[in-house]
């Protein structure tokens, strides 16, 4: 496993600094509709990556993790015919031009409601932070455009994406990565019930149309908002889905809290062991990007940089020490 990112570059200095902090591997998109990205885009995006001495390993699909209501392809999370087979069609499409470009994977979200959150919280040396108390939340919200989504017709749903895109990767040879419902939250909120939003519904999930290449793109944070107690059930979860190669990127990410009230922190400061986390992915055989997620807003002159920055180094320092007691 290595050091990645997936954070949007603001300019080409931002390719520049990365390489200068060891951060060699990153999860970039070219710029435009991902519906619309030719191969010759594709390429071109990755030559200029790699002109910087780094390798892009990943990009997302067109199913982001923002509300359906800014979504890029809301109808394969709608339902609606004809134009949810136009998107998925597209998407396979857009798979195998991956596969011609040399780029080995794809991240993606099928998120209806978005991220909730409640109001930010004071962290760390006055830092603000994400977080998510359902007791603060809007508990009777109505459904957006959606309506309501129960359990069946959501699964309804998730199989017929993968039924027509996993056949095409697995041929493609181009790791898809869902990223799971982030947060966990009742049933229905907002009309939506978030089958992925817990570890049995991630279970379910990556053994429907059992391939190698259909995996998750396994946030820690988001999987440590599913657990009532994330300091002791992580390890567990991470060796599960890492034994049967289900990983295929990680959100090295902690919170201080349990399900359905906890606030997003720094690695270093949350309910979740992260050095025992990290010894758990190397047990369980993971081997591809480990990457923050979701930092604080912090103060200073690049507040979003900085606090990145420490997260990199964060993630180094842990894995140069596990290397060095023999991992």
């Amino acid at each position: 496993m290595y050091l990645g990112t997936q954070i949007a570059p603001r300019d080409d200095a931002d390719y520049r600094m990365w390489a200068q902090l060891g951060v060699q591997h990153v999860c970039v998109d070219p710029p435009g509709n991902p519906h619309h990205w030719s191969l010759d885009d594709l390429n071109r995006h990755r030559e200029h990556v790699e002109s910087f001495g780094l390798i892009l390993d990943m990009v997302q699909l067109p199913l982001s993790s923002r509300p359906i209501e800014q979504g890029q392809s809301p109808n394969i999370l709608l339902g609606r015919e004809p134009d949810r087979q136009r998107e998925i069609d597209s998407i396979c499409a857009l798979i195998e031009r991956l596969a011609a470009a040399r780029i080995p994977a794809a991240k993606y979200n099928l998120n209806i409601i978005g991220i909730p959150r409640t109001p930010k919280e004071t962290g760390r040396g006055g830092s603000r932070n994400a977080a998510f108390r359902w007791s603060k939340a809007d508990q009777k919200a109505p459904p957006g455009i959606a309506g309501v989504v129960d359990e069946e017709e959501n699964w309804v749903r998730i199989d017929h994406f993968l039924r027509h895109v996993v056949p095409v990767a697995t041929s493609a040879k181009v790791r898809l990565a869902c990223h799971p419902h982030d947060p966990y939250t009742p049933s229905g909120y907002k009309g939506v019930t978030r089958v992925l939003g817990t570890v049995e519904g991630l279970k379910r999930f990556v053994t429907m149309h059992e391939s190698p290449y259909h995996g998750l793109n396994f946030c820690q944070g988001t999987v440590g908002e599913m657990l009532e107690d994330p300091g002791r059930e992580i390890g567990p979860v991470i060796r599960w889905f890492g034994e049967r190669g289900k990983l295929f990127n990680v959100h090295f990410r902690n919170i201080r809290g349990k399900r359905l009230d906890f606030m997003e922190v720094f690695p270093d400061e949350g309910s979740m062991d992260m050095a025992a986390s990290l010894r758990a992915y190397r047990d369980a055989g993971y081997q591809y990007m480990l990457m923050p997620d979701h930092v604080p807003e912090i103060d200073g002159h690049d507040p979003s940089g900085t606090a990145f920055a420490f997260c990199y180094g964060y993630i180094r320092g842990l894995m140069d020490a596990m290397a060095q007691d023999g991992g």
